[in-house]
């Protein structure tokens, strides 16, 4: 199981009432702004007003050398190759740079590879075949910076590079004609951390001279590439995001306009966690399916007609991913409740053979939220295994796969995100060195925190808070959606609502009450029961229906009142190790082995039920805690399954368990949980 640690800071409201009055604003608004350390009214109003777009682009290294050849091409009517990425940044910084060039007079064509037969970035395959279509300059978008062997080849067939990217650069630039990136350490820019799609637009204005026009045009690509590659809302990217939104709803790209009607958005204004969680994942759909040529078309399209059949393309491979991601889930979800022990590594290592490159990015991500730890997933397909891998804050993975480097054929990404390729002969070992350095480096692994705002009255909920919270557009890295806790609130009632797919709770507390939603959640595997006292954390969306507005309250997570949030966390910690067999003292065995009666007493609850979901906190309350501690009953729990009385699955947030019929008398002290117990008792 796993437990998120909440996290509320101290509530500062003379420092949110004192801000409040000097920019007559609301003092919830004002609250909202001093837990994002926003305490001045000079602040106030910069981040409110949106920020300015401020950084010259010629401030950005060779971006005059970049200037000047992409000029010299378009004027000697040279052919240029805009060479992009299959992900949505990289597709929309294609589809900027390509209509640009191609409106200024340019020869211009566009190359997306695709990632599963030719993977990221420049390849001697893909510049052969641009060779012979001519060309003569490549303008890279959102890839380049590490392609110092491709960028040579090309340099040998007599094609000129320009790259453009904002990815880390390696310690030696590759040798292009001009490399236009934020992060060199020569770039005088103000701001570093743009998207791909920020890069191009950069240099679109360079070659313009005027950023307002290429705003004007091109914004609302802009705002989705640098949403979509989840970069930092701050500065300029605030401005630009804020700015390309506004474009964005002028609904003049027939492309977006066509997927919005078709998922039902038509006369919606999009804000940012919208376009996030509706366009973005349809656009990226295209590249993970190895099609992103599908979404540059669609995106470059001025003809309604082909927009909508485009986007019913694009909403077709949408669903196949979705049916491909849940059949890799299912798998995945297999493999683990199999081997119980692999659950309790620090770092999940999963493998399995030709699952799809384009989804295993998405699962892993979905591993590491449901149990709270760094997970890689490794597919082999014929002969060669590459993986993706996401992390929990406050464990790199950049750094863990570096420490494995040797037996690598090659790695990259950031702390949080990262790719691999490896021998098949090479998982178990990976796999082992990974979680080795781990250990050494993490001897207590981070625990996943959830920022809470600050607690709200369930009265505070209403359309003017949600207005006051649209103040804070764009939300996302940096500036993220404001969660709320709504403690001590009753359960009255739990419906299943969209088919049975998502639910309905009903709370209340005092005379208020209010309708909580919780996604992708039955009935059945839901663990809390009407009448208990539970607290909630919860975001306020905004919801529309026949032109009225109303809150809709989206729950993020759920505890019961009493549970103790840090014991939980130390018994998960502890059961791992357990059953990792690492580092239990002779005092931890003691507090940890349960005995007669506590095992005697969680068997007869649960065979009295058969079958039982629920959390960690919700069985040790009903069990009567704290008779029975956390570790104990989870200890117990354990015992029961190697014993073969109980069949136990964990899901992360719930744990299902369910009695196994048996003639015979199993011996729970032979079990190998509670002889490793003992055998520490003994040190």
């Amino acid at each position: 199981m796993r437990f998120k640690r909440w996290v509320i800071p101290p509530l500062q409201k003379e420092v949110a009432a004192q801000l409040a009055e000097e920019c007559g604003i609301d003092p919830f608004l004002a609250l909202l702004l001093v837990t994002r350390g926003i305490t001045d009214a000079e602040s106030a109003a910069e981040f409110l007003l949106g920020g300015d777009i401020e950084d010259d682009p010629f401030s950005f290294a060779d971006m005059d050398i970049a200037v000047d050849r992409i000029q010299r091409a378009i004027n000697a009517r040279e052919m240029i190759a805009v060479y992009g990425d299959y992900d949505v940044d990289g597709v929309t910084a294609t589809v900027l740079l390509y209509s640009y060039l191609r409106e200024k007079g340019g020869d211009v064509i566009y190359y997306i590879p695709e990632r599963e037969c030719e993977g990221y970035g420049l390849n001697r395959q893909s510049i052969d075949y641009l060779h012979q279509q001519g060309v003569k300059l490549f303008v890279t978008v959102d890839n380049g910076i590490s392609a110092c062997d491709e960028i040579d080849y090309a340099a040998q067939k007599g094609i000129d590079v320009v790259v453009t990217d904002h990815h880390e650069p390696p310690q030696k630039l590759p040798g292009a004609v001009a490399v236009v990136n934020p992060k060199r350490a020569d770039c005088e820019s103000g701001f570093k951390e743009y998207a791909g799609v920020g890069v191009a637009f950069k240099l679109a204005c360079a070659l313009e001279g005027d950023t307002d026009v290429i705003l004007e045009k091109y914004g609302d690509l802009v705002a989705l590439g640098t949403l979509g590659d989840v970069m930092l809302i701050e500065g300029e990217n605030r401005a630009l995001v804020r700015a390309g939104l506004k474009v964005l709803n002028q609904n003049t790209r027939p492309g977006i306009y066509a997927i919005k009607k078709l998922i039902g958005l038509e006369g919606r204004q999009l804000d940012s966690l919208t376009t996030v969680f509706s366009l973005v994942p349809r656009l990226n759909a295209a590249g993970r399916m190895d099609t992103p040529d599908l979404a540059a078309r669609l995106l470059l399209t001025n003809q309604e007609i082909v927009a909508d059949s485009l986007a019913h393309e694009l909403q077709e491979c949408n669903t196949k991913r979705k049916a491909m991601e849940e059949k890799i889930l299912e798998e995945v979800d297999r493999r683990l409740q199999s081997e119980p022990g692999l659950l309790a590594q620090r770092v999940l290592v999963i493998a399995g053979r030709e699952w799809h490159l384009g989804i295993i990015g998405i699962i892993a991500a979905i591993i590491a939220e449901r149990y709270g730890k760094p997970c890689i997933l490794l597919s082999t397909i014929e002969g060669e295994t590459k993986g993706s891998g996401r992390s929990i804050n406050g464990f790199s993975l950049y750094e863990a796969l570096a420490a494995c480097s040797d037996i690598l054929l090659s790695f990259g990404g950031h702390d949080q995100a990262a790719g691999v390729t490896l021998s098949p002969e090479k998982i178990d070992e990976f796999r082992a060195r990974i979680n080795r350095f781990a250990a050494e480096k993490y001897p207590k692994m981070p625990v996943p925190e959830l920022r809470i705002d600050f607690k709200i009255r369930p009265s505070q909920v209403d359309v003017q808070k949600l207005n006051l919270i649209s103040a804070l557009e764009p939300l996302g890295l940096g500036n993220p959606q404001p969660v709320f806790g709504l403690f001590g609130m009753r359960i009255d009632n739990i419906m299943p609502v969209g088919q049975g797919r998502h639910l309905r709770l009903s709370v209340s507390r005092d005379d208020a009450r209010l309708s909580v939603f919780r996604f992708n959640s039955t009935c059945e595997s839901f663990p809390y029961e009407c009448g208990q006292i539970v607290n909630l954390v919860v975001t306020m969306e905004r919801n529309e229906f026949r032109g009225v507005v109303s809150p809709t309250l989206l729950l993020k997570d759920i505890r019961l009142a009493q549970a103790e949030q840090e014991e939980l966390i130390e018994a998960v910690g502890t059961f791992d190790r357990i059953i990792r067999r690492e580092g239990v003292s002779g005092e931890e065995a003691a507090l940890c082995k349960p005995d007669r009666r506590d095992v005697e007493r969680i068997y007869r609850f649960i065979r009295s039920k058969k079958r039982w979901i629920g959390t960690l906190d919700q069985l040790a309350f009903l069990l009567g805690r704290p008779a029975v501690s956390y570790i104990r009953l989870r200890v117990s729990l354990e015992a029961l399954r190697e014993a073969g009385l109980f069949r136990l699955i964990d899901r992360g947030d719930v744990l299902g368990v369910s009695v196994v019929p048996v003639s015979e008398k199993a011996d729970l002290n032979k079990t190998p949980i509670m002889q490793y117990l003992d055998a520490c008792l003994l040190k």
